[in-house]
């Protein structure tokens, strides 16, 4: 990001306010500077930008996230919409494309790029967020009762969850499940 960031701060009418490291120093960033703008990736260390995302709208601050990330994946343009995001690009667009998205997100429009938006609408998310959660603690290695113990939940129910998780996604199993929704953004 700190190559986009030096970037926009070419523009004559984009003015960078700030860069952070990770997600926690992002969100004290947008909370201190309340910027029109907040350009962020999925993966970040602490915070994704989704969680990030979602506590900017939970906040109800005037701030509009643009995500630029290398994840082109359906489920993860999906979720972000859901969390608020106003703008979702691919690292490879050119420079001017990427000032001219940031110019449009701080009017209130949004931005996607084209290429996902089309499978975005043919591919929906059919898991729960609960079922998310399950399978981001299976995917780690844990078992049902850690998992359990986890989210406070009986080790039943735990596989209750991943049962019609792996149901959904056509998985024989949790591994697979959990790959399956972690290649289409899911997870």
């Amino acid at each position: 990001m700190g190559a986009l960031a030096a970037l926009l701060a070419l523009e004559p009418d984009i003015e960078v306010v700030g860069r952070a490291a990770d997600g926690p120093a992002a969100w004290a960033l947008v909370q201190r500077e309340r910027p029109e703008v907040l350009l962020s990736d999925i993966e970040m260390p602490g915070l994704s930008g989704l969680d990030l995302a979602a506590r900017v709208q939970a906040a109800k601050l005037p701030t509009r996230v643009l995500i630029v990330t290398t994840f082109g994946r359906p489920g993860y343009l999906r979720r972000a919409l859901d969390a608020g995001v106003r703008g979702y690009l691919l690292k490879d667009q050119p420079s001017e494309e990427l000032a001219a998205a940031v110019r449009r997100v701080a009017a209130g429009q949004r931005v996607v790029a084209t290429e996902l938006a089309e499978a975005a609408w043919d591919l929906p998310d059919p898991l729960s967020e609960r079922e998310r959660s399950v399978l981001r603690l299976a995917e780690e290695g844990r078992s049902n009762k850690e998992i359990a113990d986890t989210l406070g939940l009986s080790p039943g129910t735990v596989r209750n969850y991943l049962h019609e998780a792996a149901q959904k996604l056509g998985a024989d199993n949790r591994v697979e499940a959990a790959r399956i929704a972690r290649t289409r953004g899911w997870l």
